[in-house]
């Protein structure tokens, strides 16, 4: 079978369940989001060690993505027939993670400024990237539902990342670069 069908020629897709809609579709721009997400998570993961305490978890990330984004690319009338399943404990397996990173290292009371070593920089890209998908997915949910859990997988792991990459900074001694207390966003009313 060739990479190539000619199908999208004329700017039209076909997402689950066989409708064509146009690429430009906010169930295809958010689907879209999510496939950059992932690439940059395979950056990450590039940038790491093989054998990274994070690398299993990061992978099994990466294959819920992909579940993920069947879920998004199916309209909610038809979500019935996807037959990707999505861990009902999601949401629980990043608020672990993200409360033994913290307690690792402590809380964090401050914007930071991305960078530090080239693992943290891709995490927060990562993290950046997550808020966009959740950005997409919330408009895409006011035209159709998205399954709420997705909602709060993106909310939770633009959280986790940003763990991470404090905690990749954590682990090789080097200061975080602050710019301002949190109160600085609370202060301006």
């Amino acid at each position: 079978m060739k990479i190539y069908t000619k199908g999208g020629d004329k700017g039209r897709t076909s997402i689950f369940g066989g409708e064509r809609v146009d690429k430009d579709n906010i169930r295809v721009e958010a689907n879209g989001c999510v496939d950059e997400f992932n690439s940059i998570l395979g950056i990450v993961r590039a940038n790491m060690q093989a054998d990274h305490e994070w690398q299993p978890m990061l992978y099994t990330i990466q294959k819920n993505l992909m579940s993920v984004m069947s879920h998004i690319a199916t309209p909610s009338e038809k979500r019935v027939g996807n037959p990707n399943i999505l861990d009902e404990t999601l949401v629980l397996q990043l608020e672990e993670m993200i409360d033994d990173l913290t307690a690792a290292m402590g809380e964090n009371s401050h914007f930071l400024l991305p960078g530090g070593t080239i693992v943290s920089s891709y995490l927060h890209l990562a993290r950046t990237s997550a808020r966009e998908c959740e950005r997409r997915l919330c408009t895409l949910n006011k035209i159709d539902p998205v399954t709420p859990e997705i909602l709060q997988y993106f909310n939770r792991l633009s959280d986790l990342l940003f763990v991470m990459a404090r905690y990749d900074l954590h682990r090789a001694g080097i200061t975080e670069e602050r710019w301002h207390n949190f109160q600085y966003k609370r202060s301006n009313k």
